[in-house]
Order: C-alpha cells, then sequence, then structure tokens
C-alpha cells in the first residue's frame, strides 16, 4: 500500500526537513538562435515584465522582437559563455552546493531559474517527490520588483494550482537593506580596492524598468536608492564618490534614469577619467553584467576620453554569498 505521499518510499526524514528553493532570472541553453527564440519567448511573454496589451504584444514579439533580437542575443551569450556553459548557470550551481555547505542538517537547497532550466516546476516537482512539505522561497534579487521577484511568486503559485498538496511555505520577497546584504557587497568593493587603486568614482548600476511602472507603486526604484546610500555608507564615502545608474533599457518608452551608457560616455568630459562599477542588484554575474557592463559599457568610457574603467564583480558563490543566503533562511524559519 503506498504511504501518505502516494509512495512506498519512507519520507519521514525528508518531512522534517525544509527545502530551500533558490531562483535567478534564466538562460538559455545554448547561445544559439534557436535557443534564443525559445528563451525569448517565455521571458518577454510573461505580463509581469512587458506590461502591455497581450494581444498586440504577442503579435510585435512573435513577428519582430523576437526574430530580430534572436540572433543579436545569441551572439552577445557567445561573448561570455564558458566550456562549462552559461555563467548564470554555473555560478548558480556552485552557489547552491556551496549554501547546502554551510546550511544546516534540517535544510537542502535546490536551484530553479524563472525562465529556462532548471525550470521552476520540475524543481518544485522534485522537491514534492522527494517528500519534503517545508519550503522557504529565495528569488535571487536583493530589490524586490513585480517583474522579478513577483513574477517568480507567479510561476510557483501556478505550478502549485495544479498540485493537490501543496507544502508550508514562505516567500522572501526581498532583502536590499539586509545588514549582511550591505555588508558582503561593501566588503567585495574593499577587497577589489586592496588588489587595485580605487577610482575617482564609484558607479552602482541597476537592472532599469519602465518609469511607468514605478509610477504604478512598484518600489524597486526606492529600494536601489536605499542599497546604494547604505552601501556608500559602509564604505564611508562621501556623496561625491558614488552615483547610482540603471542599465538595460529596452524599447522607446522612459526607464529609470540616470542611464549608464549616457552617464560613462558623458563623465570624461566632466573630468572623471576613472570609474568603478558594481552591479548591487544582481547575485550572481550574467550577460547584463559580463557583456553589457564589463565590455559595452566599458567600451563608452573608454572612447568618450576615460582612462580607466573596473567592473567588480557580483558575489556569485563566495562563502560571504553562501553565509548571506544562510542567514537569510535563519531569519525566515
Amino acid at each position: 500500500m503506498n504511504n501518505y505521499y502516494g509512495s512506498n518510499k519512507d519520507f519521514s526524514t525528508a518531512h522534517n526537513r525544509t527545502a530551500i528553493l533558490l531562483t535567478n532570472l534564466g538562460t538559455p541553453d545554448r547561445p544559439v538562435c534557436p535557443g534564443l527564440r525559445k528563451y525569448l519567448a517565455e521571458f518577454l511573454s510573461d505580463p509581469r515584465v512587458v506590461e502591455f496589451p497581450r494581444i498586440l504584444w504577442k503579435i510585435i514579439l512573435n513577428v519582430i522582437i523576437i526574430n530580430f533580437r534572436s540572433p543579436k542575443s545569441a551572439a552577445a551569450y557567445r561573448k561570455v559563455w564558458t566550456d562549462q556553459g552559461s555563467p548564470l548557470l554555473v555560478s548558480s550551481e556552485q552557489l547552491t552546493e556551496n549554501v547546502n555547505r554551510h546550511i544546516g542538517d534540517d535544510h537542502q537547497a535546490f536551484l530553479a531559474m524563472r525562465y529556462g532550466n532548471p525550470s521552476i516546476e520540475k524543481t518544485l516537482k522534485t522537491i514534492h517527490d522527494e517528500g519534503y512539505r517545508k519550503l522557504i522561497v529565495l528569488p535571487l534579487y536583493p530589490q524586490y520588483s513585480a517583474s522579478t521577484s513577483a513574477s517568480t511568486f507567479d510561476a510557483i503559485a501556478q505550478t502549485y494550482s495544479k498540485q493537490r498538496w501543496i507544502p508550508s511555505f514562505r516567500f522572501i520577497s526581498e532583502y536590499h537593506l539586509h545588514p549582511t546584504y550591505i555588508k558582503a557587497v561593501a566588503n567585495s568593493i574593499r577587497e577589489h580596492w586592496k588588489k587595485s587603486s580605487k577610482s575617482e568614482l564609484l558607479l552602482f548600476s541597476f537592472h532599469g524598468i519602465p518609469q511607468r511602472y514605478i509610477d504604478n507603486g512598484d518600489p524597486y526604484a526606492q529600494h536601489c536608492e536605499t542599497s546604494s546610500r547604505l552601501i556608500a555608507k559602509a564604505l564611508a564615502l562621501e556623496k561625491y564618490e558614488w552615483k547610482l545608474v540603471y542599465q538595460s533599457r529596452f524599447g522607446r518608452e522612459a526607464w529609470l534614469q540616470p542611464y549608464c551608457d549616457k552617464t560613462l560616455k558623458a563623465l570624461p568630459a566632466r573630468g572623471i577619467a576613472s570609474v568603478d562599477i558594481v552591479c548591487p542588484g544582481f547575485s550572481i554575474d550574467c550577460l547584463e553584467t559580463l557583456e553589457e557592463i564589463d565590455q559595452e559599457n566599458r567600451q563608452y568610457f573608454i572612447s568618450s576620453g576615460g582612462n580607466d574603467y573596473t567592473y567588480i564583480p557580483c558575489l556569485n558563490d563566495s562563502d560571504a554569498h553562501a553565509k548571506l543566503i544562510c542567514e537569510l533562511i535563519e531569519d525566515n524559519c
């Protein structure tokens, strides 16, 4: 006879443990056009990401955007792809392993991507099949936005809407001012300054979203501003020594400003010859940090007359990042 969980397996141990689901945005399986078409279709079809009339957007997306953007995106991904695969996926897997080395025996971390693989639906099925009935979900976005954290919640709710038995679970929607997060980012900047000289200006670059989303009540910009201010304070920086910018805008409407690329192009004319740039909103280095920030935006600054440009990596799979995640989990147990 099947036991309480619909299987002959003994799940008594897992039942008393808590599964930790770490999620990130996602990545294509391969840096080629077919893979990018599939990934972009899933990503840009999300109504949390693109708030636009659905029927009209579906036509624009499938007829124009996917066909024109896929080759460019594939070429960009090939610039950062490694022998092991996607940098985002590889580092996320290594971070998950590191979390499991630091976390208590009564917890087990799993990894899922909002778009692409490993999918949230399949990972939640694995968690369920292994007998876990307690779940903590941590989207690896320190600053809350409906387009990231809320979208993750939607995917989880959609999965569980098809499942008879759902676990007891907690959802950590943001940690933008958590002291350990602020300290970890600040320390990573300090360590970088020990290895190389400190530049004239430190830029905090966050992924942008349309200004319209903020006007409609999204707290993302406020969270980015708070994180930047607290990190700058931890580094004892004067106001003129740092600046907040936003990157990765798409389309014609106004996004959060100041724009990262335009700022970098203008700085040399203002007498700023050296900059350090860090991306506190990204937990793991990915296309937007490795290609857009470290390569494309570097060229904007240098070609505009700048001399020194230093990109400071994300927390990635570091012990500091793993310990931060463990502390966030402990705070929510």
